[in-house]
C-alpha cells in the first residue's frame, strides 16, 4: 500500500484491518485476492447498471475503529486504519468502473430498439440508389433517360426517408454515448456487450450535431440525413451539368 511512501503492514495488522472492514463490505463483493505489487483484485457480482452507483457506506465513516488516527499518536492504529481505507477505496474504484460500464450497456439496450432494422432498410435503399445512379452512366440509359431519371429520384426519396428514420434512433443512441462519456467501454465494445456487434458500422454522429443545422464540410461525423443530402446534391448537380453540356431538355 502506498500514499506517497511505502508502508509495511505486518500480517497480524492486515488481518485486523480486514476484520474491521468485514461489517462494511458491500454485498456485491464475492472475493478478494492478492495480485502483484501488493495490490488486490476484487471479484464482484456483475452489475445490471440499474443499481445506485457504488459508494462508501455511511457505516464505514461512523465506525470509531476506522476513523483517522495520526501516525505519531499511534503507529499501529495508523497502519491498520490506513490499510482499511485503501482497501475500501480500491474496491469502490473497481466497483465504480464496472457499474459505469453496466449502466452504459443498460442505457444502450433501452434506446437501440429497432435501430438494426432501420439500418438494414437504409443500407438496402442506399444500395438501390447507387445502382440507379450508376445505371445513368451506361449506354442503355440514353434510350430510357426520363424513366432512368425517375427511378433515380424515387431511389433518392427512399434513401432520404430511410436516413431520417435511422437518425431518429441514432440521436437517442448519441445521447447515451454522451451521457456515458467517461465509461471505460468504448462505443463498439458497449454495443458488442449489448448484443449488437454490427453497430460498429452504424453511422451515428455526436448528440450535438443532430438538428443543429451547422455541419462541417466533411462527411465524417455528420448525421446520416445530412450525408444523404450531400450525396443527392452531388448527383443532381452532375446530372444538371450533363444535361446542360449535352443539351438534353429533359434534365
Amino acid at each position: 500500500m502506498s500514499r506517497g511512501r511505502t508502508i509495511t503492514v505486518p500480517a497480524d495488522e492486515v488481518s485486523e484491518a480486514f476484520a474491521r472492514l468485514q461489517p462494511h463490505l458491500p454485498p456485491y463483493l464475492r472475493k478478494i485476492e492478492p495480485t502483484a505489487y501488493n495490490r488486490l483484485r476484487f471479484e464482484l457480482v456483475p452489475f445490471t447498471g440499474r443499481e445506485e452507483c457504488p459508494t462508501r457506506p455511511r457505516s464505514f465513516y461512523d465506525d470509531p475503529a476506522l476513523r483517522f488516527v495520526a501516525e505519531e499518536d499511534d503507529p499501529r492504529e495508523f497502519r491498520i486504519r490506513e490499510m482499511a481505507d485503501r482497501v475500501m477505496s480500491d474496491l469502490l474504484e473497481q466497483a465504480g468502473d464496472e457499474w459505469r460500464d453496466a449502466a452504459y450497456v443498460a442505457d444502450l439496450k433501452q434506446v437501440v430498439a429497432d435501430a438494426p432494422d432501420r439500418w438494414k432498410t437504409y443500407e438496402r435503399e442506399a444500395k438501390a440508389l447507387e445502382s440507379a445512379y450508376s445505371y445513368l452512366r451506361t449506354p442503355d440509359a440514353a434510350r430510357v433517360w426520363p424513366a432512368a431519371l425517375s427511378r433515380l429520384v424515387d431511389a433518392q426519396d427512399r434513401t432520404r426517408a430511410a436516413a431520417v428514420a435511422f437518425d431518429e434512433r441514432a440521436l437517442d443512441i448519441a445521447v447515451v454515448h454522451r451521457k456515458h462519456l467517461y465509461a471505460d467501454l468504448g462505443h463498439d465494445a458497449a454495443f458488442a456487450r449489448d448484443g449488437y456487434p454490427e453497430a460498429k458500422d452504424w453511422h451515428i454522429a455526436s448528440a450535438e450535431d443532430y438538428g443543429s443545422g451547422f455541419f462541417s464540410q466533411y462527411d465524417t461525423g455528420v448525421p446520416l440525413t445530412e450525408r444523404v443530402r450531400r450525396l443527392i446534391e452531388q448527383q443532381d448537380n452532375h446530372i444538371t451539368k450533363v444535361g446542360r453540356l449535352s443539351g438534353t431538355a429533359t434534365v
